[in-house]
């Protein structure tokens, strides 16, 4: 059935997400997600939309998700033109592909980065140059003063985990005022510094945002844009042009929901930081080499075992983690925090596997 298929899909390499495993209960260290449920408000609210027979399903959401927006707005000190709302970060990614990263010079990003990137550069025809990360998978901020058509650094980086100081990144709008600059937040939560506060200061600065991994909603995908009104204006203009229903009533009113409830937000995150702290010291005690994070994940490898044999061995214990088989990094594994009963029990088979 190929020879249907346009052009573009012959030439296209899709991404791969993250394995998920149809077991009855895993140890799911492989995709990032919060291994803590969302707010108790998430739940009541999507119940309270629901109601008795389920009613409001048959009405189109807002297309707008106004009251979302205003409240992420309030949240981050914005105004709500500054503030988009897509289906996921992902798409909202997408979006930006489209509606600012088009251009006549190559765009930049890191050569080790998500990998969400080339796809969607090759998919809508954004030639791009891949930057590489230094000797300790840092990213090079003077790297990105040349000529280019756009910047897109994720802040922490995936799957590397390192975050750059707000400095870094104002250096950085400084080098590029005459193209978009995308930082990806995707990670911030846990432990660097949002580009945010920024904004009115460079209206060439666009702050992407998920509500998938500090908030736990990443089964509801839902996803954010800040930055000057023009710039929202122009992903409103491709979403407009693709999809002006993206956001379903329920995402809508959970998201916000979630935005409410500040203390079980900070609570969550805390958890998952101080997991991670924990679970790096007893990888180092395995005697892995981990790469310093501000994500809820760690990038670690063993220096007498291939990365691909753990991963392989942990499988068959039933525990998953994210392996890569490209440049650099084919040597090292990503491993989501999970609760402190899932980092134990990875920790009790990488005992068993690395023989300590």
């Amino acid at each position: 059935m190929s020879r249907f298929w346009s052009d573009i899909v012959h030439r296209l390499t899709p991404y791969v997400p993250g394995e998920q495993p149809t077991l009855k209960h895993p140890i799911k260290l492989n995709t990032n997600e919060n291994p803590y449920p969302p707010s108790p408000r998430v739940v009541d609210a999507i119940r309270r939309e629901l109601g008795d027979d389920g009613a409001s399903l048959r009405k189109y959401p807002d297309p707008t998700a106004r009251a979302l927006r205003e409240a992420v707005a309030a949240h981050h000190g914005l105004r709500v033109e500054q503030v988009f709302a897509g289906n996921g970060s992902d798409e909202v990614l997408a979006h930006a592909f489209q509606a600012l990263l088009k251009r006549d010079k190559p765009i930049r990003f890191p050569e080790i980065t998500y990998s969400f990137y080339p796809v969607y550069a090759r998919l809508y025809g954004v030639e791009f140059e891949a930057i590489p990360l230094d000797a300790d998978f840092a990213v090079d901020i003077d790297a990105y003063r040349a000529p280019n058509g756009g910047v897109l650094l994720p802040n922490p980086n995936a799957p590397t985990g390192r975050a750059l100081p707000l400095a870094a990144i104002e250096a950085l709008l400084r080098a590029n005022v005459d193209v978009p600059v995308i930082v990806d937040e995707a990670y911030v939560d846990f432990g660097a510094e949002s580009a945010v506060s920024m904004i009115d200061a460079y209206p060439n600065l666009l702050v992407v945002q998920t509500t998938s991994k500090a908030r736990s909603l990443a089964g509801l995908r839902v996803g954010f844009a800040f930055g000057d009104a023009a710039l929202i204006e122009a992903l409103t203009r491709v979403k407009d042009s693709f999809n002006s229903y993206p956001l379903d009533r329920l995402a809508q009113v959970a998201a916000l929901a979630s935005y409410e409830d500040r203390a079980w937000f900070e609570e969550s995150c805390g958890k998952v930081v101080a997991s991670r702290e924990r679970l790096t010291a007893r990888l180092q005690a395995l005697r892995f080499e981990v790469v310093p994070s501000a994500a809820n994940f760690l990038f670690a490898t063993h220096p007498a075992h291939d990365a691909a044999a753990l991963a392989a061995a942990l499988r068959k214990r039933e525990v998953f983690v994210r392996h890569f088989r490209l440049p650099r990094i084919e040597q090292h594994l990503r491993i989501s925090i999970g609760t402190d009963a899932e980092c134990n029990a990875l920790v009790m088979a990488l005992r068993e596997i690395v023989g300590a």
